[in-house]
This record gives structure tokens, sequence and C-alpha cells, in this order.
């Protein structure tokens, strides 16, 4: 039997950062993997490829849509083939890059390829061999979930895994879920050429940012061709000749989509299954997640998780990265540390993107009773105006007595760069007077905040630039 200080089940975001926050503290640890190759989801099928593939959509479509009097491009050569393989080699570099040389520079960190499963409360079978720890962090992720559709598994569908390897694009492509993921693969593929429809089966795009927002990346969505029904009920799939026809009611009446290809993103399940959690004491939820508290201790105090895998409220890399760190140094000293998911930025990229930190107006509403919040047009921000591009919106919730920053939300070119200074904003709790009294470079779409932080006081319309 093998002994570590720390064994670490997952190698994607969260299993790294415990790995290197281990190997930092001098503890003799184990990193076990299986599935995907090192790095998981956001290296290998997440968020690397998908943003090169959406640049190069971005690249396409900025050709023939920039809005300059005078100038035209012309588009000599769009290789699909070739654009994905580009992608597939940046993967591969990365991975390289940022994984396995990273991994083979951690001499305290043993990297193990295999299925692992519990046997005891602190024993693991991996390749017949059993290794045991006196600590353990479970980072397994999670594997895109499969929705109950008659039909669904007999007509044949992708994930975003086999999104993002295709040898051929789809004419035509009907996505489940609009979500982040759904959202951007709908994008990504339309300024490719595809025909793409996205059906929600709840009243809105992404609910968990601003409603205006929200519904404006929509309309700017669907005024690119993207066809989004909301609201409606995927009731069943099948084939048809050489095409997949998907079956939805909305409102009553029944509808179909035919499509090459089908794309399932209406969510994740949490990789729980045959780790043999039973054994070990750890408790999950109804969605088959790890119960932790907020130091990512499960219902076993020796072992902690991170990640998706987890029934934490933000299933993103930034948070399983951080996660990860934190849980090894709760794991092996004993501390508490925590994340304040409040102060954590989400975005959606696509163009433009959707971003935003803290609360929104509904959520203030709901834990305050009470709301001060003004949104502004990117129509206001020079920088906006000279590149075009005032299609944005920016909207600011403060609290209405102390007139600290609550939240910000954000659609615009970038908008995932700017929400970098509203995560700093909310998280030192500055107040509109701090960024008032601040000098933003101009002209840049930054300003944006200070517009916004202004629109509480001033009547906007009347500031001249460099304000």
């Amino acid at each position: 039997m093998n002994n570590f200080d720390l064994i670490i089940i997952g190698g994607g975001a969260g299993g790294f950062a415990s790995a290197i926050q281990a190997n930092e503290s001098g503890a003799r640890t184990a990193l076990i993997n299986s599935g995907l190759p090192f790095g998981g989801t956001c290296v290998n099928v997440g968020c690397v490829p998908s943003k090169a593939l959406l640049y190069a959509g971005e690249v396409m479509h900025l050709a023939k849509n920039h809005g300059i009097p005078g100038l035209d491009i012309e588009i000599r050569n769009f290789d699909f083939k070739k654009i994905v393989q580009d992608e597939l080699s940046l993967v591969e570099l990365l991975r390289k890059e940022k994984y396995e040389k990273v991994l083979n520079s951690l001499p305290n960190v043993i990297p193990i390829e295999g299925k692992a499963r519990f046997t005891s409360k602190n024993t693991l079978e991996v390749n017949g061999e059993s290794i045991t720890a006196d600590k353990l962090i479970i980072a397994t992720g999670s594997t895109a979930s499969v929705p109950p559709i008659e039909g669904i598994k007999e007509t044949g569908y992708l994930t975003h895994i086999e999104a993002l390897n295709l040898d051929k694009r789809p004419d035509e492509l009907a996505i489940i879920g609009a979500g982040p993921l759904g959202l951007e693969f709908a994008q990504m593929y339309a300024r490719f050429g595809a025909t793409v429809t996205v059906l929600e089966r709840i009243t809105s795009i992404f609910p968990h940012t601003e409603a205006a927002l929200a519904a404006k990346l929509a309309e700017v969505l669907r005024d690119e061709g993207i066809i989004i029904q909301t609201n409606v009920e995927v009731i069943s799939a099948r084939r048809q000749d050489d095409k997949k026809v998907l079956a939805y009611q909305e409102e009553g009446k029944h509808h179909e989509v035919l499509a090459d290809e089908i794309l399932l993103a209406a969510g994740k399940t949490a990789n729980t299954e045959d780790l043999g959690l039973d054994v070990a004491g750890v408790e999950t939820d109804h969605r088959k997640s790890i119960v932790v508290n907020d130091s990512f201790q499960t219902s076993n105090p020796d072992i902690y998780a991170v990640g998706d895998v987890t029934s934490l409220p933000l299933r993103l890399e930034i948070t399983a990265g951080r996660e990860g760190t934190l849980a090894c140094g709760n794991a092996l000293s004993g501390s508490k540390g925590t994340v304040d998911y409040n102060t954590v930025p989400y975005t959606i990229f696509t163009d433009p993107q959707l971003a935003g930190v803290g609360f929104t107006e509904d959520e203030q509403m709901r834990q305050m009773g009470v709301c001060a919040c003004r949104t502004v047009s990117f129509a206001s921000v020079p920088k906006a105006i000279i590149l075009r591009r005032t299609e944005g919106l920016i909207k600011m919730a403060i609290h209405p007595e102390t007139k600290q920053i609550m939240g910000v939300h954000i659609l615009s070119p970038n908008a995932g760069e700017l929400v970098a200074e509203a995560m700093m904003l909310v998280k030192n709790k500055n107040t509109i007077d701090d960024v008032v009294n601040s000098t933003p470079m101009f002209p840049t779409l930054s300003e944006a905040i200070k517009v916004v932080a202004l629109s509480f006081t001033r009547d906007i319309s009347t500031l001249s630039c460099c304000i």
C-alpha cells in the first residue's frame, strides 16, 4: 500500500491548483487523473478551444460588419477543417506548456493515470493497487447532462466536446439550452455560416444577469440570424432521412426543427458515479453533486471537494482553481479558507460579451428590500462610438445609503476585460464617489464604469469627453 499526505482525484483546474499548493507545502501528493488528459475541461475541451473558434468567427464577422465607410474586405477562403485543426494545435500547445511542464516541475507530486474508487474512508483503489492518505480532495468535474427527451440517444447528439472537433461544419444546428455554452456555440457556428436554432425551456436566456442586458444580447444574436425560442419544452427527437428532428411545444403549439446536428447545452452532471462515495461517507445531493461546507469539507472531515463536482453556487474554472488552492490549505493546515462568490465575475464570450459581478437588481431587492440602480447605453461612451459598437449596456447597483457599489453588469465588446475593474470595486467595497473621483484613460470602453457611476448624480447627456 502506498501512503501519501494528500491524494487529489482529478487533473483539471481544481485538481491542478490543489497540486501546486500541496507541492509548495512540501506534502507528498498523488494526483490521479482519468478521462480527459491532464488539464481537464478548460484547456482540452472548454475555454481554450471554444474561445479560439469564437475569435475566428469574430474576425470573419468583423470583416463584413466593421461599419467603416470606404473599406470593403473580402474573405476569399473559409476552410472550416483547417480552422478546427489550428484550434486543436493550440490546445496541444497550451496543455504541454501550462499542465504537462508544470506537472513535471512539482517534485512532491506523483501523477497517476487511472480510475480511482474508494474502498474505505481514506483508501482508494487505482489500477488494481491500494493507496491511502490522511487527507483527500475530489476534483473530478462534470459532464454534459443528457435531458430526458424521448429518442434523443437513438437520434444522436453532440456535446461541447464533439462540437469542438468536427471535420465538417453542419449546415443546420439545433442547440438545447441558452446558457453560456449554448449561446457561445450558437454565435460561433452562425458566424461560420450555419443556420442555428436555440431552444430554451425558461423565458429568458441566461437568467443570472440583468434582464435588460440578457434581452439586448438576445436581440443582437437574433439580428445575426440566430433563431432563439424561449419558454419551450423539447419533447422528442427522431431521424428523418439524413436529418435530425427536434419536436417542441411552445404555448401549447407543436413545432419541429430540422438539423444536421443537435448540440446539448442544458447543464452538467457531477462526475460522482463509480467513486464509491458511500464507502467513504461522502454525502451527495439530489443532483449527485458532493455536498460541502464553506471550507470545501465534505461529510467526511478528511475529504474535501472543489469545482463542478460540488454543490457550490458557481461552476467556473476560475472558482475551481481558487477552491482547489484553498481546499488544499484547509486540508493540510486546518485553516478555513473560503470564497466570497458574490465577488467572483462571470463572462459569456459572445460578441458583444456579457459579464458581471455582484448583485443584480433582483438579487439586491430580495436580500435588502431596496436597490438603487442605473443603466447606461454605450452610446454615451466615446470609444464605443469610435468603434461603431454602441449596442452595449452597463448597469450598476449601489447601496442607497452608503453608495457602495454592490454589482456591475456589462454587455459590450471585451466586457470580460472590463469586469476585472468592476470586480475590484465590488470586492473592495468602493463607492461611486471613488469612481467619480478617478481618472480613467480616454478613449476606452472602461470609461463606461465612470459614466454609469456619474449617472447616479448627473445628467450624463450634458457631459463632455474626458470627464
